[in-house]
C-alpha cells in the first residue's frame, strides 16, 4: 500500500532511526498479559515513546478489552487510568508523524474506548485525517477499504456535502476490493451513509449483499445494528429481514441476560409473529426491574412499533428521565395507554425540556396532551387550564423552530417520522411555507424524502411539486430507481400534473425499466397503482406484476407483514388489476379479484352518514319515489356508489321495480359472471347516473382540488357507462344551500340540467 506521505511531504523527523529501543519496546508490549503491564511500560518510557509505539499500545489495549466479559465496565476503567491520559497526550503530540494506518486505527480505538467526540484528542485526530484527505483526495485510493470505512464514520459529521459525495463515490469504486466476508467494513459504510443522512441505494445494495452472504455468521449485535441503520435510512430489504427474523428467532432461548435480551426484543419484536411476540413480551416483563433507563427506552420504542404497551414499564422510568428524547419516547408510549393522564408533575417535566425539543419531540408531547384532554373531557367532564396552556406553548415552540430553520436537510430529519393529528392541524401551513422558502435546496439526494413528506400531508403546493419534477428531470441519472415511487407518489395522491408532465413521468418510467426484475414486489405494486392513478400503464411494468412467479413471491412477503399493511397491499393490487382491465383491455390481463372483493364486502359494516341520508330522501322526492333510486350500489368490478338512477332519452326517471332497499346495507352483490361491462340492459337512449357525495377525504387539505383516487373512480365509472355526478361536501354544506329548497334545486340542476321545476 502506498502511504499518504509518499505523495504528501512530511518532516524527515518521521524517519528518525531509533536503534533497537523501538523494536524492543514493541516486543515487550506484545508479551504483556494485562493492561497494567502496558501502562507500566508507558509510564517508564513516556519520554522516548515513538508514534509507532503509541499506536501499538492502543492496539494491544484494545485486544485486551475485546477478551473481557464486562466490556463497558472495563473500558471505563481503562479510560480513567492515569496512564491513559499519558497515552492521550503522547498521541496528540505525535499524530503528525503517524502513518495513515496507525492514525486511523488510533482514531477507531479511541472511539471504542468511549472517548467523547468533543475531546481534544478526537478532534485533533479527525482534523489531521481530514487535512490529509482534503489536501490530496486521490489519497483515498491508497487507503485500504477497512481504514477508509473507519475514517469515513469518524469524520462524517465534520466534512462538507461535496466532500461527503466524493467519499461516497470513491468508496463505491473501492468496494470490489472488499472481501465478501468483511461485514464490519460494509456495516461502517452503511453507518457513514446514516451519519450523513444519505440513502445511497447503489452502496446500500452492495453492502446488503455482503450481509446476506454472511447472515449465518452474524451475531445479535451485528443484526441489531444493521436493522437500526436500515430503519434510519428508510432502506427496505425483504431478503435481509426474512433471514434476520429467522436468525433472531433462533436466539430467543439463548439469552437470559437483561441487556442482551432487551437488544433481541428491540430487533425482533417489530417483525415477530404472534407467538414470538407473546414470548418476547412475557420474558421482557420478567426482566423489567433489571433494565437500565436506556434499555427501557429502546424497549418502549419497539413496543410502539409492535402496537403494544405496558404502563408499569413506562411510569417507573418517566420519573427519572430528564433528556427531551427520553421523555418524548416515554410520553408517546403513555399516549397509547387506555386511560392517559397528565398531572402537574408531568406538565412541569414536559415544560422544562420544550426549548430543547425538535419538531418530532414536540409532536410526541402534543399527541399525548391531546389524548389526555380528550379523555378528561369525555370521561371526567373536565379539562384543566394547565393542559390547554401546555398546548399553546407547544404551538409556540413549533412555530418558532420552523421560522428559525435554515437547512432543508435538518428540517427533513425532524419531519420524516411525524405521526398524529397535532402537526397537520397546527403547523402544516408554517411547514409548507418553510419548505417553499428552502426549496432551492431540493436536490437528487433529498428529493425523495421531501416528496414522501408531501404525500403524507395531503397539502397541494404546486410550487414545491414543480420544483420536485424539475429536479428529477434534470438529475434523473443521479436518482436511484428505488426512489422513484416516493418521487411520483405526491403527484398521484394529489392528482397534480406538473408543467412538463409527459417529460417528468416518461423520464421516471424509463428510469425504472431496467430494474423491474429486481425491485421489491411491494414497491412494484405501489408503483403500478400510483402510475395507474395518473393514467400511465407501462406495458413492461404490468407484465412484471401480472404473472404467476411475481404473484407467488408477493404472497410469500405478505405472510410476514402486519395485518393492516398486508390488507393495504392486497387492496392496491386489486385496484391496479381493476384499472388495467378497465383502461387497458388490450393487455388482456384477467380480472382475478372476485373472491377477495366479496370477502371484503361481506365484512363491510358502513352505513349512510347524515348528508347521504338527506340526499337519498331528496332524490326519491325529485325522481318520483323510492323505487326510482338505488342506494349503495355495487358496480361491476366492485365499486360502491352512493346512489344510482336511470333517465330515459327524454330525461324521464325510470323505476327499478320492486326492491327491498334500506338506508344501511345493500342486498347481495353481483355474481362473478356479472362483473363484466354490459350496456345492453338499458333502453335505447337511456343513461345511467351515479351520484357520489364527496367528504373532505376526497380533496386536498388546503384547496378544493379532487385527489387522485376519487378522480380515478370517476374515470372508471364513466368507462362502466355512468354519467357521474360528484357532490362535494363544501358545496352541499355551503350557505347558499342551507335550506331544503336550495338543495333540491341543486340536485335537479345536476341531474336534469335545470333549477326549480
Amino acid at each position: 500500500m502506498l502511504r499518504l506521505r509518499a505523495i504528501c511531504p512530511f518532516s524527515w523527523r518521521v524517519f528518525n532511526f531509533r536503534l533497537l529501543s523501538s523494536e524492543s519496546l514493541i516486543s515487550q508490549m506484545s508479551k504483556c498479559t494485562d493492561e497494567e503491564q502496558i501502562f507500566d511500560l508507558i509510564e517508564k518510557n513516556k519520554a522516548i515513546l515513538s508514534e509507532k509505539q503509541v499506536g501499538c499500545a492502543f492496539s494491544i489495549l484494545w485486544q485486551f478489552q475485546k477478551q473481557t466479559v464486562s466490556l463497558s465496565k472495563n473500558v471505563k476503567g481503562i479510560r480513567d487510568h492515569p496512564q491513559f491520559l499519558t497515552l492521550h497526550n503522547l498521541t496528540t503530540a505525535k499524530m503528525e508523524f503517524m502513518n495513515d494506518d496507525t492514525l486511523v486505527n488510533v482514531l477507531y480505538i479511541t472511539q471504542q474506548f468511549g472517548v467523547e467526540v468533543h475531546d481534544p484528542l478526537v478532534e485533533a485526530l479527525v482534523t489531521e485525517a481530514w487535512r490529509r484527505l482534503e489536501r490530496q483526495v486521490l489519497c483515498v485510493y491508497q487507503l485500504r477499504s477497512g481504514s477508509l470505512s473507519v475514517l469515513m464514520v469518524s469524520i462524517s459529521s465534520l466534512i462538507s456535502q461535496h466532500f461527503q459525495e466524493q467519499l461516497v463515490n470513491k468508496t463505491e469504486l473501492l468496494f470490489d476490493t472488499i472481501d465478501s466476508s468483511q461485514v464490519n467494513i460494509a456495516r461502517r459504510i452503511v453507518q457513514f451513509l446514516r451519519n450523513i443522512k444519505y440513502t445511497y441505494y447503489p452502496l446500500l445494495e452492495r453492502c446488503n449483499k455482503v450481509f446476506l452472504s454472511n447472515v449465518n455468521h452474524l451475531d445479535l449485535d451485528s443484526i441489531s445494528k444493521i436493522l437500526s441503520l436500515y430503519h434510519s435510512l428508510q432502506f427496505h430489504s425483504f431478503e435481509f429481514i426474512l433471514m434476520a427474523k429467522k436468525r433472531l428467532t433462533e436466539m430467543i432461548p439463548l439469552f437470559n441476560h437483561p441487556a442482551s435480551f432487551a437488544k433481541l426484543f428491540v430487533a425482533l419484536g417489530p417483525m415477530a409473529g404472534p407467538e414470538e411476540k407473546k414470548q418476547l413480551k412475557s420474558m421482557i416483563l420478567l426482566m423489567s426491574e433489571e433494565l437500565t433507563s436506556q434499555q427501557v427506552l429502546a424497549v418502549m420504542g419497539a413496543m410502539e412499533e409492535m402496537e403494544s404497551r405496558n404502563s408499569c414499564l413506562i411510569k417507573n422510568y418517566l420519573k427519572v428521565s430528564v433528556m427531551p428524547t427520553e421523555i418524548s419516547i416515554l410520553v408517546c408510549a403513555l399516549s397509547m395507554l387506555p386511560s392517559p393522564h397528565l398531572d402537574e408533575a408531568r406538565i412541569s417535566q414536559i415544560e422544562a425540556v420544550l426549548p430543547q425539543c425538535d419538531l418530532n419531540e414536540l409532536n410526541g408531547f402534543a399527541t399525548y396532551v391531546l389524548r389526555c384532554v380528550q379523555y378528561d373531557h369525555m370521561y371526567l367532564d373536565n379539562t384543566t387550564g394547565e393542559q390547554l396552556k401546555l398546548l399553546q406553548k407547544l404551538d409556540h415552540y413549533g412555530h418558532q423552530r420552523l421560522q428559525k430553520c435554515n437547512s432543508l436537510n435538518l428540517l427533513w430529519e425532524e419531519l420524516k417520522s411525524l405521526k398524529g393529528d397535532w402537526f397537520p392541524d397546527t403547523l402544516l401551513e408554517e411547514t409548507v411555507a418553510t419548505l417553499q422558502r428552502l426549496m432551492d435546496e431540493i436536490n437528487y439526494i433529498n428529493v425523495a424524502g421531501i416528496a414522501s413528506f408531501i404525500s403524507r400531508t395531503n397539502y397541494l403546493s404546486t410550487s414545491l411539486l414543480d420544483r420536485i419534477a424539475s429536479v428529477v428531470v434534470q438529475q434523473i441519472e443521479k436518482i436511484h430507481p428505488f426512489a422513484i415511487l416516493a418521487v411520483i407518489l405526491p403527484f398521484s395522491i394529489l392528482n397534480y400534473d406538473p408543467p412538463q408532465k409527459d417529460e417528468f413521468f416518461g423520464t421516471c418510467i424509463q428510469h425504472l425499466n431496467s430494474y423491474l426484475s429486481i425491485l421489491d414486489p411491494l414497491m412494484l405494486v405501489f408503483l403500478g397503482f400510483s402510475l395507474a392513478t395518473l393514467e400511465y400503464f407501462p406495458e413492461d411494468l404490468q407484465k412484471a406484476i401480472f404473472n404467476i412467479k411475481f404473484l407467488a413471491k408477493l404472497d410469500s412477503q405478505l405472510e410476514l407483514l402486519r395485518s393492516s399493511l398486508n390488507l393495504r397491499i392486497q387492496f392496491r393490487l386489486m385496484e391496479l388489476n381493476r384499472a388495467v382491465c378497465l383502461e387497458c383491455p388490450e393487455y388482456q390481463i384477467p380480472w382475478f379479484h372476485d373472491r377477495f372483493c366479496q370477502q371484503q364486502y361481506n365484512k363491510d359494516t358502513t352505513s349512510m352518514n347524515g348528508a347521504q341520508q338527506q340526499i337519498y330522501q331528496m332524490l326519491a322526492e325529485i325522481l318520483g319515489g323510492i323505487n326510482f333510486v338505488k342506494a349503495s350500489v355495487l358496480t361491476p368490478y366492485y365499486y360502491t356508489i352512493d346512489f344510482e338512477c336511470i333517465l330515459d332519452k327524454r330525461k324521464k326517471p325510470l323505476p327499478y321495480g320492486s326492491h327491498n332497499i334500506t338506508l344501511e346495507k345493500l342486498p347481495k352483490m353481483y355474481s362473478e359472471s356479472n362483473t363484466q361491462i354490459t350496456g345492453s340492459r338499458l333502453p335505447p337512449g337511456a343513461e345511467k347516473i351515479a351520484l357520489e357525495f364527496l367528504d373532505s377525504r376526497a380533496f386536498c387539505r388546503n384547496i378544493p382540488h379532487l385527489k387522485g383516487k376519487s378522480a380515478m373512480k370517476k374515470r372508471h365509472l364513466e368507462i362502466l357507462g355512468y354519467r357521474v355526478i360528484q357532490i362535494p361536501h363544501f358545496e352541499w354544506n355551503s350557505m347558499a344551500r342551507s335550506t331544503k329548497d336550495a338543495r333540491m334545486d341543486y340536485l335537479r340542476e345536476q341531474i336534469f340540467g335545470e333549477g326549480k321545476s
